[in-house]
């Protein structure tokens, strides 16, 4: 999935009253209860008290990993006993009502006894529960089994649900789906029925499974070669969405089974599940268009299945639709057969063996174009206004389609590849195999209104989503924890596929940037390791972002010049070979490369302590004579001494790069391996200057201490002397070394001044974005005047590269990407005459009713500049309704939340919520470009705590949507007193919210704020 730049389940009734207030649950005891389901003992796991009952029953099998669980639960289960058996010392102790109606005490003999009574019951649970693994039985203590006190939740309908984990049993395994399904677009209702045949890996009464928000009415079992279908009782478990089939008698190992359930729903209004999109035909009339969208758990809110990507099966999916309209699916279509009057099914091919997450269907009125590559017919959808805007994309899913197969050596395996444009999409697109979905800002492509980024941004996204037919479809990580496998594997191959097949674009600087951010959010101690254990859906939602994504690439890169390509390559074609069609963890990836390395490298050892840690490491260099020394530590921003690891605990097997002035070209660089604290290289001769981390190759940062003057002076005089990539890291790392305070703001802004010979996009950028993050600190705490002064220093060292920038669309992709972003930057900051140029151009734009054609790599420059006045504003939203072109919105959507006009900042951000004029998919857009600016980052803060609820109903707890608003609406904030009302308002939250890493890293970021005020105010003031 390409992340794009509900309501709290209520508890029954019965399970909020059993409070921790009431005395003790019940126990009850399985052994003496045989009228209730048998229960596995592996089915543990702790639930909050007011929705647990306690269970007691007999292990059948061996749970050391349980043990804990065990010892809580006889604990509390003593309490229980314990607090009865007060109870009933209290009720012995008040006196024996004599015939006569008087109180008599009882005899002492009477108290001896059951005193010694009570001490022998005691002693004799105290040895059941307390003996570890020993079942008493006719034969004494059986040592194999042992007695587990089990904890199972109520169901809904107040029966024992016969499982208490997040995960699903691994005793019942899915091999085939049969799904029917009959959407009414009239009604916004659905209603399917679903046939899951199952395999039975240990016996068992029951098959658990998920299910969200599905009325089910009916389920059956039917047995192998059975023909009778067994009614069966369904319980259900909405804190877990899950169902659990209660099956008439044990189902056996090896046999199969099939589950038949019936069940209907609404068609969801969120971004998940299968859900309904409003949009305006070319008639100006409401239509609807339903679609899904399940990574990572939403299938179950569609049908009933087992909704964990391990669970891969085949799926045979119908579909009853409108005659007037289309479905598609992940597979080519069969059979369309009548049904009834104007209603058809369409039937398709069994799909091949998947995750549920991967399942797709769509149903709508959709038009498209095709051509067949290699047996493979690749079609691209869109609504029939939009279909003039797809051929770009159709070329571009050819090309890459044919290089992936070539790279991998393995055949893209289905019939056919379909890429389908929705209104209303939250991602940028997701990679359902052989039914990719694009948000329509990421597919169509307008040669009028779409720029240079516009094209660059479209060829990224289908690079990412076709190479998730290989990485992520084919071969799919196991659990949510190596999300990593699929994402970053993804994100390297969209940008090594990029350079390899439209050089022109120079992809690789738009990664390196992407790599600069990432580490950002790397560095602060709320970070986690790319590989992280997760279990709720909240947690998996969160496993999407940054570290996931980027970071994973960035490790895949390093490992890829430090094996070589060819060596990486060999490594990757094992990997896909040995595990396709199944799932894989992050160490099947390191096995398969070192399958190629043949003892020369352990690939794992090296890998997992780049995976397996969060962070990454600095490298402090000294150079003297031919001698360098270099040393690791943990590269790290906000030290909290409850919350901080010894540095001393962190080691990362480095492969440094490094080049020299005796030889500064690519085929040049050397590599050293750093995998202890410290180590020191002998040149071969003395040299000039080094620069280590050739390209930004690898993840890590680099302090050079006194020879940063040498790379300082080394700019000034020849800059070219080093890469435009090494330019812009050299950039990076000052300013964050700045920041860290391990070198000095002066020197960060004495590296910079080289800039007015720079002609590279990717140092201007950084230089730009490392600037304009101290700008916006200057201007929200208040420092107009040297927030003014670093404007214009920015104006003395880029003014007259402004200048140059001509007001068209000529030139090389690269040239015109440089100047869409040096024209808008000087509009926004009104630099040089920008401004009065964009304005002028603007308003030859109104007067033409929006009919002039205007160049569209300065078109977002243009349109801030004239919604600027009230009467620009209104006329931009007025042509933002009307607009076909997503490109052309994109730009305006932009442009509109730049006003300083606080009454329509907040219309924007309202409406956006809404989903009337603007879209709900744009609303983190706007959060974003609102908070950028001064009367509208307080602005965007208050919006975000005041629809806090439903934006997460929106868009789920977790989501990569709700990350962004987080950090948006927070990363300007640079005071204690906001620090302390953002606390504040997620811990008046839910749990689940206050501990989000989002919500984690946006108090990180407000305390980083201001630690870097603190520290370079006064550095500030003398330097501008």
């Amino acid at each position: 999935m390409q992340p794009f730049p509900g309501d709290p389940i209520q508890l029954p009734r019965n399970m909020i009253e059993n409070s921790m207030f009431e005395e003790e649950p019940d126990v009850v005891d399985l052994a003496k209860e045989p009228c209730l389901h048998p229960l596995e003992p592996d089915e543990v796991e702790y639930e909050p008290r007011s929705s647990r009952l306690l269970v007691r029953g007999l292990g059948e099998h061996e749970m050391d990993d349980d043990e804990e669980d065990y010892e809580s639960s006889a604990k509390l289960l003593g309490m229980s006993f314990m607090n009865r058996s007060s109870s009933l010392r209290n009720n012995m102790s008040v006196c024996r009502q004599s015939s006569n109606g008087s109180c008599s005490l009882p005899s002492i003999r009477t108290m001896v006894v059951c005193t010694v009574i009570l001490v022998i019951a005691v002693a004799l649970i105290m040895v059941i529960y307390l003996l570890p693994k020993c079942t008493f039985t006719k034969e004494g203590c059986y040592k194999k089994n042992h007695t587990m006190e089990l904890i199972y939740p109520l169901a809904t309908n107040g029966k024992l649900f016969p499982w208490a984990k997040i995960r699903l049993p691994s005793d019942v395994v899915p091999l085939h789906y049969d799904l029917v399904l009959q959407p009414n677009l009239t009604t916004l209702k659905f209603s399917g029925s679903v046939k899951i045949v199952v395999n039975i890996i240990h016996v068992t009464w029951k098959i658990v499974l998920h299910s969200s928000g599905l009325n089910i009415t009916k389920a059956t079992i039917t047995s192998a070669g059975g023909h009778q279908e067994k009614p069966a009782e369904f319980l259900e478990y909405p804190l877990h969405d899950q169902i659990a089939v209660m099956a008439p008698e044990a189902l056996l190992v090896g046999q199969n089974y099939t589950v038949n359930i019936a069940y209907s729903s609404n068609l969801s209004d969120t971004y998940y599940g299968f859900y309904k999109i409003s949009y305006r035909d070319e008639n100006s009339k409401q239509r609807w268009f339903a679609a899904t969208q399940f990574e990572p758990v939403a299938a179950r809110s569609a049908f009933p299945c087992f909704d964990e990507p391990a669970f891969k099966a085949t799926f045979l999916i119908k579909i009853q639709r409108d005659e007037k309209l289309s479905t598609l699916s992940n597979m080519p279509k069969k059979a369309t057969t009548p049904v009834t009057n104007g209603i058809v099914q369409d039937e398709f091919f069994v799909s091949l063996k998947m995750s549920t997450y991967l399942v797709a269907f769509a149903v709508a009125d959709l038009k498209n174009i095709s051509r067949e590559t290699n047996g493979s017919l690749v079609s691209v959808y869109a609504i029939p206004q939009h279909i003039n805007q797809v051929e770009y994309a159709l070329n571009t899913s050819v090309k890459l389609l044919e290089f992936y197969q070539n790279y991998f050596s393995i055949n893209y395996p289905l019939e056919k590849l379909d890429l389908v444009a929705i209104p209303d999409f939250q991602s940028g697109a997701m990679e359902n195999w052989g039914l990719i979905t694009f948000r329509e800002s990421a597919l169509l492509f307008n040669s009028r209104t779409s720029s240079a980024r516009d094209k660059k941004l479209i060829t990224a996204v289908i690079a990412h989503e076709l190479a998730h037919q290989w990485f992520g479809n084919l071969v799919t990580m196991e659990w949510w924890n190596d999300l990593w496998l699929n994402e970053g594997f993804a994100t390297f191959m969209e940008y090594f596929a990029m350079e390899e097949i439209f050089p022109e674009l120079h992809s690789d600087e738009d990664f390196l940037n992407l790599i600069f951010k990432a580490m950002m959010k790397d560095s602060l101690s709320s970070s986690h390791p790319v590989s992280s254990a997760v279990q709720s859906s909240e947690q998996i939602e969160e496993m999407f972002d940054a570290l996931s994504y980027i970071k994973g690439a960035s490790l895949l890169l390093m490992l890829k010049h430090y094996l070589t390509k060819d060596v990486f390559q060999a490594g990757i074609e094992i990997y896909l070979h040995n595990h396709n069609y199944g799932c894989a963890q992050s160490d099947d990836l390191w096995d398969s490369m070192n399958e190629i390395t043949n003892g020369t490298l352990d690939v794992k050892k090296l890998m997992k302590t780049w995976v397996v840690q969060k962070g990454f490491p600095l490298v402090t260099v000294g150079r003297k004579g031919k001698i360098i020394s270099v040393k690791q530590e943990k590269y790290l921003y906000l030290v909290e001494p409850e919350n901080w690891t010894s540095d001393e605990s962190y080691l990362w097997h480095i492969p440094l790069t490094y080049i020299t002035s005796s030889c500064n070209f690519t085929h040049c660089t050397n590599a050293y391996l750093l995998d202890q604290k410290s180590a020191v290289i002998e040149l071969p001769e003395e040299v000039e200057w080094i620069k280590f981390n050739v390209d930004m190759n690898g993840y890590y940062i680099v302090h050079y201490g006194e020879d940063w003057k040498t790379l300082i002076d080394l700019l000034k005089k020849n800059h070219t002397a080093l890469s435009p990539k090494d330019r812009a890291n050299l950039i990076n790392n000052i300013f964050n070394l700045a920041g860290l305070g391990k070198e000095s703001l002066e020197n960060a802004f004495e590296l910079i001044d080289y800039l007015n010979k720079e002609s590279s996009t990717a140092p201007l950028t950084q230089a730009l974005f490392q600037l304009s993050l101290i700008y916006n600190l200057l201007e929200k705490k208040g420092e107009q005047q040297l927030a003014a002064r670093l404007m214009h220093r920015i104006e003395r060292l880029l003014g007259d590269k402004i200048d140059q920038q001509s007001w068209t669309d000529d030139g090389a992709l690269s040239q015109r990407e440089l100047r869409s972003m040096l024209l808008a930057f000087a509009c926004t900051h009104d630099i040089r005459n920008c401004r009065t140029t964009a304005t002028e151009m603007f308003e030859k734009w109104l007067n033409s009713n929006g009919t002039m054609s205007l160049p569209s790599d300065v078109m977002k420059a243009i349109f801030t500049a004239g919604a600027k006045s009230s009467d620009g504003w209104d006329f931009l939203l007025k042509m933002y309704s009307s607009s076909v072109s997503e490109a052309e919105k994109s730009k305006m959507i932009e442009a509109l939340a730049s006003t300083e006009d606080v009454r329509k900042l907040i219309w924007l951000m309202q409406n956006s919520l809404e989903g009337e004029v603007i879209r709900t998919q744009e609303l983190s857009h706007i959060i974003a470009a609102v908070s950028q600016s001064l009367p509208g980052y307080l602005l965007a803060w208050d919006f975000v705590k005041e629809n806090w609820e439903k934006l997460t109903r929106k868009f789920h707890l977790g989501s990569y949507t709700i990350q962004n608003i987080i950090s948006w609406s927070t990363s300007q904030f640079a005071t204690k007193a906001h620090l302390i009302e953002v606390k504040s308002f997620f811990e008046s939250k839910s749990e689940q919210s206050s501990q989000l890493h989002s919500v984690k890293e946006a108090i990180d970021t407000i305390q980083l704020n201001i630690q870097w005020m603190e520290r370079n105010l006064a550095t500030l003031q003398e330097l501008l």
